[in-house]
């Protein structure tokens, strides 16, 4: 797939153009448009214990498969979140991608959600991580503009758990406090993550929990 993507970074739209008779993996809801010809197929991509595995980390049951036809075809494809896009390139290493970021990706990428660092390893909502592995392009979506880091070998980096998007399965991690306990939580950071190279992460400029925790408040109760 041949991804062009616009109108980014605050309402990014994804133009993918498909070779002829080529299939991608789209998650359910991200479709915005497609040309004539082109064909869905929904599936739970593991049979259903495969799909009750994608619920468990946060993803959808169902996945569509979209085939171009013998001409070629486009999509155009958008996160469920405000903010940009972004494609990476898998090609035989892995990735540790942020559960709800993933859009679409070719064939011969897989989403594993069995593996054990899936299951909320960071402890806090927002962020569950799915291994990514194989080879092909990953379509991604992020929350606000992306921003990117590449730690050299030993270089540590702190960043909030609730920015961060996709790091390579090189990059080693930690989570801790913010700070003392009274910085955690009347600080507004809660914990953060820290990662030691070598490796690329890559975090997103806005947290859906921060935004959450500013909304909440201010929507009026029926006792109201």
């Amino acid at each position: 797939m041949n991804v062009t993507i616009k109108h980014n970074p605050a309402f990014a739209l994804a133009v993918v153009q498909m070779a002829p008779n080529e299939t991608i993996k789209v998650e359910p809801g991200a479709m915005v448009s497609y040309s004539d010809g082109v064909s869905m197929e929904t599936s739970t991509q593991g049979g259903i214990f495969g799909g009750l595995k994608r619920m468990v980390v946060g993803e959808s049951f169902f996945q569509n498969t979209y085939t171009a036809p013998a001409a070629g075809g486009e999509i155009t494809l958008a996160a469920s979140l405000p903010g940009d896009m972004a494609v990476l390139d898998i090609a035989g290493q892995e990735l540790l991608l942020k559960s709800g970021a993933y859009v679409s990706s070719e064939g011969g990428v897989t989403i594993d959600a069995s593996w054990g660092g899936a299951k909320g390893f960071f402890g806090g909502p927002g962020l569950v991580l799915l291994k990514v592995s194989g080879r092909g392009k990953v379509l991604i979506g992020a929350y606000g503009a992306i921003e990117e880091r590449v730690l050299a070998a030993g270089q540590r980096y702190t960043i909030d758990t609730g920015h961060i998007v996709a790091l390579d399965s090189s990059i080693t991690f930690t989570l801790r406090k913010s700070g003392g306990w009274k910085s955690t939580i009347l600080g507004g950071e809660g914990f953060v993550c820290e990662l030691s190279g070598p490796g690329r992460v890559l975090m997103q400029t806005r947290s859906e929990q921060a935004f959450l925790s500013w909304l909440l408040p201010k929507i009026p109760s029926r006792s109201n």
